[in-house]
């Protein structure tokens, strides 16, 4: 799950021609570097082999332009990607639909990192049916870095959040959580939000602990949760932070002074099929940094 179980696996990157995707790429040549990582920069063309509604392919000359751009998106990405320091950086252009083509190579990443535009289509792969796609099918954890997320410096100080509820999903995000903390030497915040709704779902720990208050038993099994993690990273502090509040509101006020925020794909209150849960959805929307979602095990969609 963890870097230690992934061997050298790349971060692979979508790259597109919008300055979001360049963001993108920033801040995953970063991580590539901190994690001593190899570098994926993927354009995917989705070049049409017929006109839509034709039955002629476009000419050649209108597929070796498109391709020519491409190109240049890549070598405009790369430029940027170095500017991290000494990385292995590999390009590759495919000439087949993106959603397919990233999901593919996400069998073999250690990340996938998406930039949010805002547009949709090829042009915007954060937005649309390619989110939903790459974050609901992808093999590996997917990082959405929003268009509008500033630059930011090499120290950056600012912790990593984990979203807490105790699914499985749950699980996997503070393992990649404890380990971008650890990577970056920086502070993790273990935050748990519950409700009165939560009663019933724990009714049963409650009995066992004599009928301790909601928070008390949410605190213990939120320490627990922790515990292994933390001996296995002893040099991360870890904040735990409990509230009784929705997820999402908590997890976004928290967006605003993170650098990262880690969540499943699906929490604990998701329908059953359900693939990509609310909170994880407005995280991605409307989170102020990087969100990573952690996904299920392959089999386990």
């Amino acid at each position: 799950m963890t870097t230690a179980s992934q061997g050298n696996a790349p971060i692979v990157v979508g790259v597109d021609s919008t300055e979001a995707s360049l963001r993108a790429v920033r801040w995953a040549a970063d991580t590539a570097a901190r994690h001593h990582a190899p570098l994926h920069l993927v354009h995917a063309a989705g070049f049409p082999d017929l006109y839509v509604g034709e039955s002629i392919p476009p000419p050649e000359s209108f597929v070796e332009e498109q391709r020519k751009q491409r190109w240049e998106f890549l070598h405009t990405a790369r430029r940027v990607a170095q500017e991290a320091g000494d990385i292995d950086i590999h390009t590759r252009f495919e000439s087949d639909p993106p959603i397919p083509t990233l999901i593919h190579a996400s069998r073999s990443a250690r990340m996938m990192v998406l930039g949010s535009s805002g547009h949709t289509g090829l042009a915007g792969l954060l937005i649309g049916s390619t989110t939903l796609a790459l974050v609901t099918h992808a093999h590996c954890p997917v990082v959405s870095v929003r268009g509008d997320y500033p630059q930011v410096p090499a120290d950056d100080r600012r912790p990593v959040v984990v979203g807490i509820d105790g699914s499985p999903l749950s699980e996997r995000a503070i393992g990649y959580a404890f380990d971008e903390a650890c990577f970056r030497g920086v502070d993790l915040v273990a935050v748990h939000t519950f409700s009165d709704a939560d009663a019933d779902v724990f009714s049963e720990a409650r009995m066992y602990f004599d009928w301790e208050p909601m928070r008390d038993v949410e605190e213990r099994r939120l320490a627990e949760r922790l515990a292994g993690w933390r001996e296995k990273y002893p040099d991360v502090a870890v904040q735990r932070v409990l509230v009784k509040d929705r997820p999402r509101h908590e997890l976004l006020e928290w967006s605003a002074k993170a650098q990262l925020v880690v969540v499943g794909s699906r929490g604990r209150g998701g329908f059953r099929g359900m693939l990509l849960g609310s909170t994880s959805q407005a995280l991605i929307h409307n989170a102020e940094c990087p969100v990573m979602i952690a996904r299920p095990e392959p089999g386990n969609d």
